[in-house]
């Protein structure tokens, strides 16, 4: 049994941010229902190539993006832009204890589906509500995009070759840090109903997480008063912390204090840099990085990669190969860990998929489902929640307020 169960989770969310913060809630024990629009459902179920069975016969499979954030949980397929859309929503809300959505600021106001309107319907309700830049401010208004966020925040302007445009990171990161707060911030929520009987509502921007995970790059600004600049994969406070060449291809070198440095010198033969002055130290080495890190790179170039990542794991000076993501699944450590997982779906067999990173010793994550099909438990949502028999079921059905089932899991249609 998972530490969430019995935790009801009513998904408004779509894309990337709001689904892999309910997907962990899932990985959790929590129950989810996913709410999608009939026909078309979540819109990342379209965001392919590569869908899945792509290349063995099969047409009809789900995306890989879609599969990645949406493992354990229900489908109700419910058009809540009709009354009775609305009012089923709302029972549901009734019935739950945490409503997770990203719609613009008060787009949801209209159908009485905003938190004013569910609190009054259920005080203990905790409503996270994920945003580009907020409930409040000049930019309320405006939608958030992940790479737009990165533009925004400031992330792009420190990403990227010294010499070269702007880039963002290659995965969703103002997404997925969102993910990870709107995640804590209804853990602390739901504890706080627990103990007071209150609920509340939740305020997530991406911009302000893109801004709070500036870290040690905001700090910079703050307390130095020089702006950050691009480093390409340089670190702006430790030297040497970046990829370096060897005779084959590149490796990853991290260096974080004075004696890794004096080893590494020892390891290349250049013991003489950890007594020069200029290199001595951390602080002289960021000073001085323009000449230092030439001088390293000459001598890493003599020899592969494997030669340096041996002699260097082996003194504790830090280092890792720079892996393509299929070298990724196929490393000793991450096979030992069990990184990539298969899941069971009735439609398309086998699942893969990448395992939750969180390991609780007494109440292991569990992975109730493979990601649904678009409406695959709307009757069975709407019969054991609100109790609704299965002519009602297939009025609504009829009436095209729900969808049961997907013939097609790219469109829904």
């Amino acid at each position: 049994m998972g530490p969430l169960e019995g935790v009801r989770v009513l998904d408004l969310s779509r894309i990337l941010a709001g689904p892999w913060a309910s997907q962990t809630l899932a990985d959790l024990g929590a129950e989810v229902i996913k709410i999608e629009r009939p026909g078309a459902g979540d819109d990342t179920r379209s965001w392919g190539p590569p869908w899945l069975g792509q290349g063995q016969g099969a047409s009809t499979g789900p995306s890989a993006y879609f599969l990645c954030a949406n493992r354990g949980k229900r489908s109700l397929a419910l058009d809540f832009t009709t009354d009775e859309g609305r009012r089923l929503v709302r029972e549901l809300a009734a019935r739950s204890h945490v409503v997770l959505e990203n719609y613009r600021v008060g787009a949801l106001e209209k159908y009485g589906l905003d938190y004013a309107s569910l609190r009054a319907l259920n005080p203990k309700l905790v409503y996270c509500s994920i945003t580009g830049f907020g409930q409040t401010g000049p930019c309320a208004h405006r939608a958030g995009y992940d790479a737009a966020i990165q533009a925004a925040g400031g992330l792009m302007s420190i990403t990227g070759a010294p010499d070269g445009p702007p880039q963002k990171v290659g995965v969703a990161v103002v997404d997925l840090m969102t993910a990870m707060y709107a995640t804590t911030g209804i853990l602390a929520a739901l504890r706080h109903a627990e103990r007071t009987g209150e609920g509340q509502h939740i305020d997530l921007a991406l911009l302000d997480v893109q801004v709070a995970f500036l870290a040690n790059q905001a700090a910079n600004w703050l307390v130095g008063g020089q702006v950050p600049q691009r480093l390409g994969s340089a670190h702006p406070n430790i030297v040497p912390y970046q990829p370096v060449p060897a005779a084959d291809g590149h490796f990853m070198l991290a260096v974080g204090n004075d004696a890794q440095f004096a080893r590494l010198c020892e390891v290349i033969a250049c013991a003489e840099l950890a007594r020069d002055p200029r290199y001595a130290t951390n602080a002289a080495r960021v000073a001085h990085r323009m000449e230092l890190v030439p001088l390293l790179e000459d001598r890493l170039r003599q020899q592969p990669r494997a030669f340096w990542l041996e002699r260097l794991e082996a003194v504790g000076v830090p280092c890792a190969p720079v892996n393509r993501i299929d070298e990724v699944f196929a490393d000793p450590q991450v096979i030992a860990r069990g990184l990539a997982i298969s899941l069971d779906h009735p439609q398309h067999g086998a699942v893969p998929g990448v395992a939750s990173p969180l390991r609780l010793s007494q109440t292991p994550v569990d992975y109730a489902a493979a990601p649904p099909a678009l409406g695959e438990h709307s009757a069975q949502v709407l019969a054991e929640v609100l109790g609704l028999d299965a002519n009602k079921i297939a009025a609504l059905e009829a009436a095209g307020v729900i969808a049961c089932g997907a013939r097609n899991d790219r469109s829904g249609t």
